[in-house]
C-alpha cells in the first residue's frame, strides 16, 4: 500500500509519543515515583497506532493490561493517562485503575482489562449491541499470543462468525506469554489458522510495519462496516521491556536474551523514519517532532504531579454490592 507522506508522517509522529511517553514512564517506576505495576508496550507501537489510525472516535476499543498505546493511538488524552499512572483524581478512571484500567468513552475507549482474554468477549457483547442497534461501529479486542489459549477466545470467535458481528480481533503476538515462549505452548506456530477454523478472516502481518497494520486494519474495518463479519489480525512484533516493569527484557533464558538483539533492529520507529527520509522528509522536522512530544510530556508530567489524590471519602463511589 502506498499512503501519503503527510499520513506517514502523522502515524510517525503517534509511534514517538507512545515510545517517548513510556520510556518516561519506564525512568518514573525506576524512580519509585510510580508505584503501580506498568506494562510497557516499547518496540510494539505500530500495532496500536495502525489499527487505531483506520478507526472512528465512535468505534469502540477495549485493550489489555499492556494499554497505553491503544490508550494513547485512539486519542485519550496524555495528561489523563499520566495522571491515572499517578493515581491521581484526574485521571482517565479518577485514580481507581492504575496503569491497567484506562477508559477514555468519548474516544470509544470502554476499558482495558488486566485479566487474560478478558477483552474478547466484551469487544463482542459491544459489537452485538451495535449490530442490534444498527449503528455504524466497529470494535476491537486488542490481546496478546497467550489469549488464544483460553476458552472465551474460542467462544467469541465463534459467535462473533456465526452473527457476522462488526469485531475486529487484533493479537499482538510478541511471541511470550508472560515468560513462556509461544513454541513452548503450541505444537504449532498456527494462529492465524485458528481464527480461520472458526469462520472468521484472518491475516498474518508485521507487526512492526505500520503502513502494513494500517492496511489490514483498513479492509477489516471495512468489512465490518458493510456487515460482511469479524476479521484476526495476527501482528508479529516484539516487546522489548519485562513481562512487567521497566527491565529490558533480556532475564529470559538464553533464547529470548539473544532475540531481543535481532528485533532491536526491526524498530518500527526506525523504519518508519527510514520510509519517510526516502520520500524527502528532512531529518529537522522529525527532530522538531521530538521536541515537541518531550514538552507535551513534561505537561502531562506537571499535570499529574498537580493533581490531587482522590478524597477517602470516595472510596465506596462505584462500588456494586
Amino acid at each position: 500500500m502506498t499512503i501519503a507522506v503527510e499520513q506517514l508522517i502523522a502515524l510517525y509522529r503517534m509511534m514517538v509519543r507512545i515510545r517517548r511517553f513510556e520510556e518516561r514512564v519506564a525512568e518514573l517506576v525506576e524512580a519509585k515515583e510510580i508505584r503501580t505495576p506498568c506494562h510497557l508496550c516499547i518496540g510494539q507501537e505500530a500495532v496500536a497506532t495502525g489499527v487505531c489510525a483506520a478507526l472512528r472516535d465512535a468505534d469502540y476499543l477495549l485493550g489489555t493490561h499492556r494499554s497505553h498505546g491503544h490508550y494513547l493511538a485512539k486519542g485519550g488524552e496524555m495528561r489523563a493517562l499520566m495522571a491515572e499512572i499517578f493515581g491521581k483524581k484526574d485521571g482517565c478512571s479518577r485514580g481507581r485503575g492504575g496503569s491497567m484500567h484506562l477508559i477514555a468513552l468519548d474516544k470509544g475507549i470502554l476499558g482495558t482489562v488486566p485479566i487474560v482474554a478478558g477483552t474478547i468477549p466484551l469487544a463482542v457483547g459491544a459489537a452485538m449491541a451495535s449490530s442490534l442497534r444498527k449503528e455504524d461501529r466497529v470494535s476491537v479486542a486488542f490481546f496478546g499470543d497467550g489469549a488464544m489459549e483460553e476458552g472465551t477466545f474460542h467462544e467469541s470467535l465463534n459467535l462473533a462468525a456465526i452473527y457476522r458481528l462488526p469485531v475486529i480481533f487484533v493479537c499482538e503476538n510478541n511471541l511470550y506469554a508472560s515468560h513462556l515462549s509461544l513454541a513452548e505452548r503450541r505444537v504449532s506456530d498456527n494462529l492465524a489458522q485458528v481464527a480461520d477454523a472458526h469462520g472468521v478472516s484472518s491475516v498474518r502481518l508485521d507487526g512492526n510495519d505500520v503502513v502494513a497494520v494500517l492496511t489490514a486494519a483498513q479492509e477489516a474495518v471495512a468489512r465490518a462496516r458493510a456487515r460482511g463479519g469479524p476479521s484476526f489480525l495476527e501482528c508479529r512484533t516484539y516487546r522489548w521491556r519485562g513481562h512487567v516493569g521497566p527491565s529490558w527484557d533480556m532475564d529470559v533464558g538464553a533464547k529470548r536474551s539473544g532475540e531481543l538483539k535481532d528485533w532491536l533492529a526491526k524498530d518500527p520507529l526506525v523504519t518508519a523514519r527510514a520510509t519517510l527520509q526516502k520520500n524527502g522528509v528532512a531529518d529537522s522536522p522529525l527532530d522538531r517532532m521530538e521536541s515537541e512530544v518531550a514538552s507535551e510530556i513534561q505537561q502531562a508530567l506537571e499535570f499529574a504531579y498537580q493533581s490531587p489524590y482522590p478524597d477517602r471519602s470516595e472510596l465506596m463511589n462505584y462500588v456494586y454490592v
